[in-house]
């Protein structure tokens, strides 16, 4: 009895379901990304095994590499404010665009002084590696040093606006000299800042 053929059938699949869903997704997340901003003072942080995330919002970020000291918030808002009320301590005015420029940028290391310059230079510019030379850490008699104004101000900015504490985090460079980190660590507790964070790198947990 001769064998019945069963007819073969196309095993094609119609991909183009899939393809327009995959690319959807890749649409949602370029778009909803955020671009990691250039830093005008990198820093490579020691390594270690505590995994505690930074938070998004009330935060202050110290950042200490080079010699030299940079400060910055998270919020536009915060930055905004406290820089009104550093002007008003230092009596230099400044524009509403040359605010509204400040509160985007994420950290600075420059004198008061010559803070209008690089609020005015683009990003490329601004952020160009080793050209702020940082803020300065140093008190003049009675009167307390400019980094420890920022921190003061970004406080109190940080309570106006948010009815919050700001926390603390100290960014330093891996091989930086340690006098320069306890420096700034004594302009911090001065202001009985006793709890702050210390940023590190990652690295895998000994085995015991």
């Amino acid at each position: 009895m001769p064998k019945v053929k069963i007819a073969r059938k196309s095993t094609a699949i119609d991909m183009t379901a899939m393809c327009d869903v995959a690319f959807l997704l890749l649409t949602f997340f370029i778009l909803t990304a955020t671009a990691r901003q250039p830093e005008p003072l990198p820093v490579d942080t020691p390594a270690s095994t505590v995994t505690t995330p930074q938070p998004d919002k009330d935060i202050g970020t110290v950042t200490i590499g080079k010699g030299k000291v940079f400060f910055g918030v998270k919020e536009p808002a915060i930055r905004r404010s406290m820089l009104e009320k550093m002007s008003g301590i230092y009596h230099i005015p400044f524009t509403e665009d040359e605010k509204k420029r400040f509160s985007l940028m994420e950290s600075f290391g420059v004198d008061m002084n010559n803070l209008k310059t690089i609020i005015n230079l683009d990003n490329t510019q601004r952020n160009k590696e080793g050209f702020q030379p940082g803020i300065p850490t140093d008190s003049v008699g009675d009167t307390r040093s400019q980094l420890a104004e920022w921190i003061y101000q970004a406080r109190y900015a940080t309570k106006e606006i948010n009815n919050a504490d700001m926390r603390l985090s100290i960014k330093g460079d891996a091989p930086e000299e340690y006098p320069a980190i306890q420096k700034v660590i004594k302009i911090v507790q001065a202001q009985n800042l006793n709890k702050f964070s210390l940023i590190t790198s990652l690295r895998a947990a000994e085995k015991k």
